[in-house]
């Protein structure tokens, strides 16, 4: 294979999924000469959606990066921010999607080993993982088999790896049927001296290939995440890589270990498209060009080309530049672990990636234009149509005691007991809070602060308003950070939609990162990181818009941090936030109960979130809350409920009445309890928050009125769903 091979077919280009006027630009970067076949694979895997963003970047430029406390923000394996005392957070969310659903456990396996090498290639610990999983309609008959598969998957990488996984969430709607979601989020501590970066330096300076062997496992797979399914999506299983944990483990500790040496310029994961993105992307960081004998790879199969070499996507495996002389001391340590270690080549000043085989040149390309100017697109798009406000009066008022539980048994709501308790969330002995609150929190280890961490998106309400949608899922992070005591200080997300050369989806992308944008402005809570996945269709059914969300906040003090458990009898409860007439355009409370889908999803008021967020932090810092929660799905009743089955308290509510303000999901909203009611009014009054008292702690019911329903009731219905479901047959 030289660069004289066989001319390249129509059938080539459209295999490596290049468009015809992409291939015309591959001509124009070659001066006109065809590519060969390497070459070419090389030009389809960078130019992917997957990897390039193309159909999105316009977009993304838009977003908000910078705050003082973000030492690094997008265009790095993850995003950094100061967290104080000489620390940093690290972190980033990827998805996993289309190799999930072929093959659920090494897909979503080989998800959470991929994000954690993003982080601590940078040269951060990781202390937490988190994801946020989409499946189909519970009675389709694969979506108990990927539930099992993909939930499997995440707790057999993380909990081998030794890193916990503290949280995340789980909803479930027909329109993942074809094509379900699995979006991994880890998050590191590193000092901030000893912050690692890719962009290569040094002519001369030797490229080294390290952790495991390269084989033909996860080939095209860039390319594969870049498509639609079909009918024969399930032929392309041998696309799907196969993950080691123990050996992500080994190549952690060796790492950290070089990590502690001079011997490191850069270094970089090898993630989608493998060998081929990290070389790429190093080198254009640096201004750098790149010679690599292809002989010298080591390789876990016979006979393998350059072309599967460069475009497999084999697990467990980094690229380091190192220092001149660093060779020896880097060998040692990755030998003493038991990993591979070879220099496959060396960096040059020429700005090309020039690929030997056999003595003979196989590749020679500009590095640029493949990774920097990859193709822009400003697709064209539609806003999407705005749907009316549902008005109660039209909505079936359902007695509340059939709601709550019809709701507190529902797929979207039940119990993830089932999902969490497979997840080792107290490996490394630092987690503070546990999966079933609003937030993870994780210590800091030796120290008394804390990160706390959530996923979260309200797809429902994305597809009703991308706009509002994307503002709310920013909101409801802030929120959940907000209602365990600690300061929201930045995102990272994971955008997945559907196929973006459809207006009305390129539409939802738009307005969707219109609507993350301007919460995070308002919020000051910055975009530090972030993931594309598009072509999330099948047979042309796109998925619900799923912008998902992953924030990370600082808890100045461990003893001041809230949960949602009912801590004793008799303390008051009050709800504070915007009080109105209960929101129920595409509340759960009309879908699960009423079955419909239909109306407006609630307006986000940026300004009440940001007044009333911090005053609820200070109630909680002051030790005047006994317990917060803020109020999502399902609106104040479920919350309450969530709360009393935490704590095994009960309660008794006045002054609240109506499907509408029981169940509506009116944004903005948290139930705080408190044995001083008066305080935390006074106050309230004093910041221009609205607060109202709706009842008080105690007995084992919920109770309203003359009405009860008994928590032990509840607790089965909610605790019981999912094991039921997963226990049944097919």
């Amino acid at each position: 294979m030289t660069l004289k091979n066989a001319r390249i077919t129509d059938a080539d280009i459209k295999t490596h999924g290049l468009s015809d006027d992409e291939y015309k630009k591959i001509l124009e970067v070659l001066g006109g000469r065809e590519p060969n076949l390497v070459e070419l694979g090389i030009f389809s895997v960078m130019w992917s959606e997957h990897c390039s963003y193309k159909s999105s970047k316009k977009w993304l430029k838009t977003l908000p990066t910078t705050a003082p406390w973000v030492i690094c923000g997008p265009g790095e394996n993850a995003g950094v921010i100061d967290i104080g005392e000489g620390l940093a957070a690290i972190f980033k969310m990827e998805s996993h999607n289309h190799p999930s659903f072929i093959e659920p456990y090494q897909g979503a396996a080989t998800g959470v080993g991929g994000i954690l090498r993003d982080v601590f290639t940078m040269g951060a610990r990781p202390i937490a993982n988190m994801n946020a999983l989409r499946f189909g309609d519970p009675t389709h008959p694969k979506t108990r088999h990927l539930v099992r598969g993909v939930v499997a998957g995440i707790s057999g990488y993380g909990n081998c790896v030794g890193v916990p996984t503290v949280g995340g969430e789980v909803n479930f709607h027909p329109s993942y049927n074809g094509n379900i979601l699995v979006n991994a989020m880890t998050v590191g501590l590193a000092q901030q001296d000893k912050i690692f970066y890719s962009a290569a330096a040094g002519a001369g300076n030797p490229v080294v290939y390290v952790g495991s062997k390269t084989g033909r496992d996860g080939i095209h797979g860039a390319t594969m995440a870049s498509a639609e399914f079909d009918a024969n999506s399930e032929e392309k299983r041998p696309t799907v890589q196969v993950g080691d944990p123990f050996t992500e483990k080994l190549l952690i500790e060796a790492c950290m270990e070089l990590m502690a040496t001079d011997a490191i310029q850069s270094i970089q994961d090898m993630g989608a498209a493998g060998l081929t993105s990290s070389s790429f992307e190093m080198a254009s960081k640096g201004g750098m060009g790149v010679e690599l004998n292809m002989n010298l790879v080591p390789q876990r199969e016979e006979g393998m080309t350059p072309y599967e070499m460069m475009l497999s996507e084999s697990q467990e495996r980094m690229l380091i530049i190192l220092k001149p002389g660093k060779e020896e001391l880097a060998r040692k340590i990755f030998e003493k672990w038991e990993l591979d270690f070879a220099v496959i080549g060396h960096l040059t000043n020429t700005g090309r990636m020039v690929l030997k085989f056999n003595n003979e040149t196989v590749c020679d390309l500009p590095i640029d234009p493949l990774a920097q100017a990859s193709p822009e697109y400003d697709r064209p798009w539609v806003a999407s149509q705005k749907l009316p406000e549902v008005a109660a009066s039209s909505v079936k008022d359902v007695p509340w005691r059939v709601a709550l539980t019809t709701l507190m048994a529902c797929p979207d709501i039940a119990s993830r007991r089932w999902i969490w308790e497979q997840y080792d969330h107290m490996v490394m002995a630092d987690t503070a809070q546990r999966p079933g609150g609003d937030a993870a929190v994780v210590r800091i280890h030796n120290s008394n602060r804390a990160l706390a961490i959530t996923t979260d998106v309200t797809p429902r309400y994305v597809k009703a308003d991308p706009f509002e949608g994307g503002k709310q899922a920013v909101a409801e992070t802030w929120r959940n950070i907000t209602a365990v005591g600690a300061r929201p200080l930045a995102i990272t997300d994971n955008l997945n939609f559907g196929n973006p050369q459809k207006p009305e989806i390129m539409g939802q992308i738009v307005e969707a990162i219109k609507g993350i944008g301007e919460a995070c402005k308002a919020l000051d809570y910055p975009v530090i990181s972030g993931n594309v996945s598009l072509y999330n269709e099948t047979d042309g059914k796109p998925i619900l818009p799923t912008p998902a969300i992953g924030g990370v906040g600082l808890l100045d003090n461990l003893n001041h941090m809230a949960t949602i458990a009912f801590k004793d009898e008799g303390e008051h409860i009050l709800l504070l936030g915007q009080v109105g007439d209960g929101w129920l355009g595409q509340s759960l409370y009309l879908r699960e109960v009423c079955g419909e889908e239909r109306g407006a999803p609630p307006p986000v008021d940026l300004a009440h979130e940001r007044k009333t967020g911090d005053f609820v932090r200070a109630l909680i810092t002051g030790g005047k809350a006994t317990a917060c929660h803020d109020l999502s799905d399902g609106g104040l009743l479920v919350a309450l409920t969530e709360m009393a089955l935490a704590g095994n308290i009960g309660c008794k509510l006045e002054g609240v009445s109506g499907h509408a303000r029981l169940f509506g999901e009116d944004q903005g909203r948290y139930i705080v309890t408190a044995k001083d009611a008066g305080a935390v009014e006074a106050a309230a009054k004093a910041a221009g928050v609205t607060v109202q008292r709706i009842g008080a702690t105690g007995g084992s019911d919920i109770s309203l009125g003359s009405e009860a329903v008994g928590l032990a009731a509840l607790r089965g219905l909610h605790e019981g769903w999912f094991p039921s479901y997963m226990s049944a047959k097919g």
